[in-house]
């Protein structure tokens, strides 16, 4: 439980930080680590880094990766949790 938090609070974090490095047009995280945060089991905080900043919601490889990895992850921790 600890790792996800973890890793949410980074993909959280990922996605606010890009998205004010895009609009002060300095250096960026790139899209494969932002999907690979997502991909590892921070899903939720993507999605919300999503929503919340407004970011990376155009484009198509995250409106629908970041809600299929959301949903692997949820059927896998309901699963492990019963």
């Amino acid at each position: 439980m600890l790792y996800l938090l973890l890793i949410n609070g980074a993909a959280f974090a990922a996605y606010g930080l890009d998205k004010r490095a895009a609009r002060l047009d300095q250096w960026r995280i790139s899209e494969k680590t932002l999907l690979l945060l997502a991909a590892l089991g921070g899903s939720l905080g993507a999605a919300l880094g999503m929503r919340i900043f407004h970011h990376k919601t155009r484009k198509a490889k995250f409106f629908l990766l970041v809600p299929v990895f959301l949903a692997v992850h949820a059927a896998l921790l309901i699963w492990w949790l019963f």
